[in-house]
């Protein structure tokens, strides 16, 4: 009698981008539902969790750190992410206070003028112009880490990886925490480094340069502060390979090909504002890395299918399997009709008068920023909706991948 083929060890990818992450959670939503269709309850619970090895960086290394600690229960762990993300309100993220909220040319004013007395003072410069102190406490009521270490011992994850950089070495970091002991792995400017995974690791991936406040993290025998992963992060889908991943479910947060939209937010001629180029950087830090290596993996497969099979096995590279879903529509221009949801004094500093956000113009050219920064239900809701009518149109393909169909 032969022996079953074991599954391969299947890992989820989950990219960075702020508020647009509830993008991924409507794709697990669909997942979730796509499983119990073709499995049905009963099945569906002894199958468990369809992802192995997770990995996120930035607000997707909340999401990743989430899913991992509801791995005994798939269902019910993206229902309560899902449940999170449609009563999110900014000031679960950030602080909304009035004194906090200052107008933020005038805060950053206000903090030159005052640098001498703030000096002797409070003995500190201004480290970002919102403090996400309560994003603290959500992590803690959403992301349990306590159970990672039993959810392993009994088989439900192997791995759980996030990443972040150093803004004292300047390398890109990968924390891992594993079922087994896996030998760690360097690179030209990026490191894998195992540990436990705590909510300061997931606070600093998602550290948003210049937003949010970096973190401090003990790393060797110092410590070591840490901003958003997707800076630098050349190589997006290299931890769950290295992790043991032998196919991975990639979930984006940006259009991969964007088509020249004359029309679209953001393309808007003349001088770009403040807002808008600010925009423009986090772009290219969150979704340009991503969409390379994706390509980057597709050449290579592309590449060890021309080799013959007896040459093929004499190199170390192997093919990789991508299910890759992403964004079907600007996510810009789904921000742009809901920068009202914004506190008032942070629309002021996007550059809307008096802070009101009718000139379609002026939202247009804030929204890539405001995308980033829309911790608001109706936004997230809108994004959630979009990937769960992404992944449901990819059904065949997901069934296909995760091996549901028959």
């Amino acid at each position: 009698m032969l022996a079953a083929t074991p599954a391969p060890l299947t890992g989820l990818l989950l990219s960075g981008g702020g508020a647009r992450a509830a993008y991924q959670v409507g794709v697990l939503q669909a997942l979730a539902q796509l499983q119990r269709a073709a499995l049905g309850a009963a099945a569906t619970r002894r199958a468990g969790n369809p992802f192995s090895i997770i990995t996120g960086t930035s607000a997707g290394a909340i999401n990743a750190a989430a899913l991992a600690c509801g791995a005994d229960d798939f269902d019910l762990s993206v229902r309560r992410i899902a449940q999170a993300w449609r009563q999110l309100r900014p000031e679960q993220v950030y602080r909304t206070d009035p004194l906090t909220l200052l107008d933020a040319p005038g805060r950053w004013r206000m903090l030159l003028g005052l640098a001498r007395l703030l000096a002797r003072w409070r003995r500190r410069q201004p480290r970002s112009l919102l403090d996400n102190a309560p994003l603290a406490a959500l992590l803690a009521q959403l992301v349990p880490l306590s159970r990672l270490p039993s959810l392993m011992a009994a088989g439900h994850l192997r791995a759980l990886a996030v990443t972040a950089s150093s803004y004292n070495s300047g390398e890109h970091v990968t924390f891992y925490q594993s079922a087994t002991t896996m030998r760690p792995w360097v690179r030209s400017q990026r490191q894998a480094v195992p540990t436990a995974i705590s909510h300061a690791h997931l606070l600093a991936s998602a550290a948003i340069p210049f937003v949010f406040p970096a973190a401090a993290i003990g790393h060797g025998d110092r410590l070591e502060y840490f901003g958003d992963g997707s800076m630098r992060q050349s190589a997006p889908i290299s931890a769950a390979i290295h992790l043991g991943a032998e196919r991975i479910m990639v979930i984006g947060a940006g259009r991969v090909r964007e088509p020249h939209d004359p029309a679209a937010p953001n393309t808007y001629g003349g001088e770009p504002s403040l807002a808008q180029i600010a925009g423009h950087a986090l772009s290219s830090i969150f979704l340009d890395a991503l969409a390379v290596d994706v390509e980057r993996a597709r050449r290579i497969n592309h590449t060890l299918s021309l080799i013959p099979p007896p040459e093929r096995h004499r190199t170390a590279l192997r093919p990789l399997r991508l299910l890759e879903i992403a964004p079907s529509q600007r996510i810009d221009a789904i921000a742009a009709r809901h920068i009202h949801a914004l506190p008032g004094v942070i629309r002021r500093a996007f550059g809307h008068a008096n802070g009101h956000a009718d000139d379609p113009g002026t939202a247009a050219q804030a929204s890539a920023l405001a995308s980033y920064l829309l911790f608001d239900a109706g936004f997230t809701r809108e994004l959630m909706a979009l990937g769960r009518a992404d992944a449901l149109a990819r059904r065949d393909e997901a069934l296909e991948f995760f091996g549901w169909c028959g």
